[in-house]
């Protein structure tokens, strides 16, 4: 794939993510993928992918990201991004790095950095009764 076509594929694959089908976004991926969402465990496979999708869309919504920053050398795709969620009624946005290899037109390996405490600290604290 050229720069271009590169590019373009991880445009719709970023789009893809707000929306949230397991099966759209498995998709995107080879049978062999690696999805490594730092500081979580590596994903390997796309059936895994898919149901750590699946997992993770039960528990918040993706809200469409912000792209910074894409830049591609070949089949390496590189962006800059805040990744927006909906976590009970919270929203969260979180600044994100993120490296796509590709290969034969899908995603090969996808590694995201980004500070997980950052996330949590938007989240809302709970806060219990004393007890009697």
């Amino acid at each position: 794939m050229n720069k271009t076509e590169s590019i373009a594929l991880i445009l719709r694959f970023i789009e893809a993510c707000a929306r949230a089908d397991p099966d759209e976004f498995a998709g995107y991926f080879t049978d062999d993928a690696v999805w490594w969402n730092s500081p979580w465990q590596i994903i390997e496979g796309r059936e895994a992918i898919r149901e750590t999708l699946r997992r993770g869309a039960e528990r918040m919504t993706a809200l469409p990201w912000e792209i910074r920053h894409i830049v591609a050398d070949g089949d390496v795709v590189l962006t800059e991004r805040v990744d927006n969620f909906i976590v009970g009624e919270t929203r969260v946005s979180v600044p994100c790095m993120g490296i796509f290899e590709l290969r034969g037109g899908k995603i090969a390996a996808w590694r995201d950095y980004w500070d997980l405490q950052q996330f949590e600290r938007q989240l809302p604290t709970a806060t219990t009764q004393p007890s009697k």
